[in-house]
């Protein structure tokens, strides 16, 4: 059996379109998760529609996820942090401090489309944040940066059910460790910046947390603490979050580049964290 999720802010799921989605695909009993805004039913395996339904759904701003129905609440969060966990890319902002901003983020949105490898454009841009403060970091923290609206939701309620979070990053440590005390996570792994003399060198402590690295991580954070790939929920936006999207029982694009998008299947455009809540079979009054 396959569980058909349908997800919109909150308000956008008209109780007709559903009835005919349903309808049309033969399903079986109508859960709403949180009226208007989120309904799932099952159906004996994937519609031969299924992505011609899924552009109409996009055309009025629902989110169309189908998943296999057995183990779908799961035991591990894994979530990249920049742009989906906080709403900004980390570098981009301290390039913005250093008058590179421009530049650093074209590269940016190169990488994360897969257009360029991870390692050489991190090295690459933070090359062009030599001799920046220290304390910039802080500062952009404080006031450049905003989190991604459902996260602390989705972790408090995640958590509550017994599931451990870990935020892995192909940012930077100062930036996730406070964003992952913030959110609850149990753990955050990224790159280091390097300093000397209160200023950035321009430099990353080797080896890059890269694509590679997430991969690592949720394969190492499951064997330690007794889970398999399948127990996993992962989500990103990335080209570097490919690799872990793939490994994971379930992987979600959040928001997330065309490239990324054209290789998942679970693919979260309009809802935004709390969807993860309601793909996992969550109503929004089991919410934390």
């Amino acid at each position: 059996m396959q569980v058909v999720t349908l997800i919109a802010p909150a308000g956008g799921l008209p109780d007709s379109f559903v009835a005919d989605l349903r309808a049309r695909w033969t399903g079986g009993p109508l859960r709403w998760l949180a009226p208007q805004e989120a309904a799932e039913f099952e159906v004996e395996s994937e519609p031969a529609d299924l992505w011609t339904a899924w552009e109409a759904c996009q055309g009025q701003g629902i989110d169309l996820l189908l998943q296999p129905a057995v183990n779908r609440r799961k035991r591990m969060l894994l979530a990249d942090m920049d742009s989906t966990m906080i709403q900004q890319e980390c570098i981009d902002e301290l390039a913005v401090v250093a008058g590179v901003g421009e530049h650093v983020a074209a590269i940016t949105a190169r990488a994360m489309n897969g257009e360029i490898g991870f390692e050489g454009a991190l090295r690459e841009r933070v090359a062009l944040l030599k001799d920046l403060p220290e304390t910039v970091v802080a500062e952009v923290l404080r006031d450049r940066i905003t989190y991604m609206p459902g996260g602390a939701t989705l972790l408090a309620t995640m958590k509550a059910h017994g599931a451990h979070a870990v935020l892995v990053s192909g940012g930077f440590l100062s930036f996730a460790r406070p964003v992952a005390a913030h959110l609850g996570f149990d753990e955050a792994r990224a790159n280091t910046l390097l300093s000397a003399n209160g200023r950035l060198t321009g430099e990353v402590a080797e080896p890059i947390l890269g694509r590679e690295a997430k991969v690592a991580a949720l394969e190492e954070v499951t064997a330690r603490i007794g889970l398999g790939p399948q127990d996993v929920l992962a989500v990103g936006d990335g080209a570097n979050d490919l690799g872990m999207l793939r490994l994971a029982g379930a992987g979600v694009a959040l928001h997330a580049k065309p490239a990324v998008q054209a290789e998942c299947r679970l693919r979260v455009n309009h809802g935004d964290l709390t969807a993860l809540l309601y793909l996992q079979g969550y109503a929004r009054e089991d919410f934390a």
